[in-house]
Order: C-alpha cells, then structure tokens, then sequence
C-alpha cells in the first residue's frame, strides 16, 4: 500500500536530555509533518525541537490531555499519530501503523511499545509489555495514546478533556470513544521501542503519577470506576503475575506488584483525602435546648 501523509504530534515538557533523539527517529520516518506542543518546558526542549527546524507550538502549561488536543487541532493531514519524547520510531513505523489500521479494520492503532533495556527495571517493564500489550488486534475498553496513530476525525468527535489537567490522557479518551460506538481501536503489528529512565525512583515518581490519574478517572467517570478499581485489584496482582510466570517472564509479574500497588495506593489515599474533606462540618455545640 501506498503511505498517505501523517501529521506527528509530539507533546514534551523540560524533555531536552531526550527529544532530539526522538525528533530524529521521526524525521527518519518522513511524517508530512511534525508538531512539538511544549508544555511550559523550563530547560532547553524548545531550544533544541527548533534548532532542528521542528515547527513548536507553547500551550503555557495547560497540560498533557489539552497540549495532545491542541497538536492534533494544528494538524494538516487526515492521519495523525501521537509519537511521545521517549519513542525511538525506526522509519518504516509510521508506513508500518497504517498497514496495522488496514490490516484489523482501526480507527485508532497503537503500536506494541518495547523498551530499551538499561537495567532490571526496564527489563520489568518490557516484559510485562509482552505480557498484556503485544497482542495484536482490536480491542474494547482502551490502549495507550501513544506511539498510536488516528484517524484525525477520531480527534475531532472526541476530544480529549480541555479543562481537567489531572485527567488521564489515555483512559478518559477512550472510555469516551468507546460510548460513541462510533470507532474502532486495538494494537498492530508494529514495535516501537521507548527509553524509560532506568532508577528506580523514576519509575516510582511514574507509577505515583499514574495512580493520581486513576485516582482523577474513577472521580470523574463514575459509571466506570468500577473496572478501574477491578483493574487496581484483579489484573494488576493476580491475573498479569500469574500470567507472567505462566509465560516464563517472571520479570514482569514484579513489576505489576509495584505498579499496581503504587497505584492503588494513590487511589486509596485520594479516596480518603476526597470523603473526609467532602463531610459537612460539625455544628458547634452552644448548649441552647
């Protein structure tokens, strides 16, 4: 199949030790375009993105879901992928997405992430993605936002949320395009391999991060808190380790212990901080009959 034209949308914040390499990967690919939203970056990623002739726009720091809808409303093309600082593209991904989006009949396909091993904890995180994420194939409640290429009108009947800079980039933006019953998503063929920075305490600051978005996703979608918290509780320590050791990627079942129990903590803690801050406040007692 012939390539048609992708506009890239790359979303970086304080990113300067990473996105040139990133920048490269996907000039190699030869995208139509290529977009960095800054996020309010205070080191020198908008120094480097234009050095290298990338067009950048500065959202001012309104946050990740309203920076990756400002990128896809300032795309040309009717294709848009999401490739983030972190992505290493080979050249042949953003033409590999699109015989993935032919190929299983997708709206939205997200490319299978594989990380650069730099040390046990990014081993963890490649095995797990083994695990749960490289099946190719559609899908029903959600995958990642990126390295994932759209139809852009996809980008336009559900926008990401604008307001909320808490909000989960990923899990309200699908759990919204599911309820149209309009789209079809899942994972392709393709690879894309992603640095993650190796300590553990990155990984740590990652998962409380998450935890906070989950905490943020079952506030405000209500009516499907319920699998996040069975997602918390189920799939995280039960299900993906046993699967995991099943597999012979044992790896990967310690890493969703510590993911997943770092999330449900944050969930737990919110949770709590939100019910006592929520009771009205006791009536002083001034002794009248």
């Amino acid at each position: 199949m012939s390539q048609k034209p992708v506009s890239v949308v790359l979303c970086a914040r304080n990113e300067a030790a990473r996105i040139e390499k990133s920048i490269r990967a996907i000039q190699a690919c030869q995208p139509a375009e290529l977009i960095v939203v800054d996020g309010g970056s205070t080191d020198d990623t908008v120094a480097i993105a234009e050095s290298m002739g990338v067009k950048v726009i500065r959202s001012g720091g309104k946050g990740l879901a309203p920076d990756r809808q400002l990128g896809a409303d300032n795309a040309s093309h009717e294709l848009v992928a999401f490739i983030d600082a972190d992505h290493r593209p080979a050249p042949d991904a953003l033409t590999s997405l699109q015989k993935d989006m032919e190929e299983f009949g997708l709206d939205v396909v997200q490319a299978g992430v594989g990380i650069e091993d730099n040390g046990f904890w990014n081993r963890a995180e490649h095995d797990a993605m083994a695990v749960f994420q490289h099946t190719p194939g559609p899908r029903s409640l959600m995958i990642g936002v990126a390295p994932t290429l759209y139809r852009r009108e996809v980008l336009q009947a559900v926008r990401f949320d604008e307001v909320n800079k808490e909000q989960s980039d990923d899990a309200d933006l699908f759990k919204r395009i599911v309820d149209t019953g309009r789209f079809t998503f899942g994972v392709g063929r393709t690879i894309v391999p992603q640095y993650h920075h190796p300590e553990f305490s990155d990984y740590m600051g990652k998962f409380r991060w998450y935890g906070r978005r989950d905490a943020e996703f079952i506030r405000t979608h209500k009516d499907r808190a319920h699998s996040m918290i069975f997602h918390l509780l189920f799939r995280y320590p039960i299900w993906r380790p046993i699967k995991s050791v099943f597999v012979g990627r044992p790896r990967a079942a310690i890493y969703f212990w510590v993911c997943g129990g770092t999330r449900l903590g944050i969930v737990i803690k919110k949770g709590l901080e939100r019910l006592f801050s929520d009771q009205p406040p006791k009536t002083a007692n001034t002794g009248d009959a």
